[in-house]
């Protein structure tokens, strides 16, 4: 994997529990987060997370970069209707040593139809289920854990078509991170393959905020820890 996938994968966040911990009525609420994270060991950088609302309009924005080498960015803006996020459109960019891509999306009907550009070329999928971008589905699946409805079925908008992206629970696990120590719910994305795996760790006393993420890909390792939640 490269370093410009990998760092993106930084910026982004992707379940049976063997014990359950109390359910959660409510939402999710703003928040900006900072974490570190690295790459093999060898590569390390900062990333920040920042979900902001006005009215009932949200909009979730992720910065991440390895100082002089690469940096990522993505937004998403969705509204939020009892436990529906419902995404509008979404952008990420990669830039390594200077040179970058951006993809964007754009959700309508309901978000079961998506224009992706990608390239110059723009791409329109559709389908019967609602479809997210990489941030509207991290917090449709935080969403879900707080309304204790998670189901792990999920549909995500790549670059040319509209992908089911199923998550299950694995566990709960108290851990360590710079942040603190946090009561967590981990969370994998189910992968095709044996060579990938993605664990996610979601702090219910943080509305599900992710406070590890782990990222296995092709032998290559992205973690990811927080720091502070401000």
């Amino acid at each position: 994997m490269s370093l410009k996938k990998l760092i993106g994968i930084a910026g982004v966040a992707g379940m049976t529990a063997t014990t359950a911990l109390p359910a959660q009525a409510g939402a999710i609420e703003p928040v900006t987060a900072d974490y570190n994270f690295t790459v093999d060991n060898k590569y390390k950088g900062t990333a920040t997370r920042t979900l902001t609302k006005s009215g009932s309009n949200w909009n979730y924005k992720v910065s991440a970069r390895v100082a002089g080498v690469a940096s990522a960015s993505q937004s998403s803006s969705f509204t939020l209707s009892g436990n529906d996020v419902t995404p509008s459109k979404a952008s990420t960019t990669y830039k390594v040593f200077g040179v970058g891509r951006t993809h964007n999306l754009s959700f309508s009907n309901g978000a079961k139809k998506v224009a992706s550009t990608y390239k110059g070329k723009t791409t329109t999928s559709t389908s019967a289920n609602r479809a997210y971008d990489d941030l509207s589905l991290e917090i449709q699946i935080r969403q879900d854990l707080l309304a204790n409805r998670f189901t792990g079925n999920y549909y995500m908008a790549k670059k040319t078509d509209i992908e089911k992206t199923p998550f299950k629970k694995v566990g709960n696990y108290s851990i360590t991170v710079p942040a603190g120590t946090f009561d967590t719910v981990r969370v994998d994305r189910v992968h095709g393959d044996n060579s990938r795996s993605t664990s996610f760790w979601l702090a219910p006393s943080l509305d599900y905020l992710p406070v590890k993420v782990v990222q296995n890909n092709d032998g290559k390792k992205m973690e990811m820890t927080l720091t502070k939640v401000r």
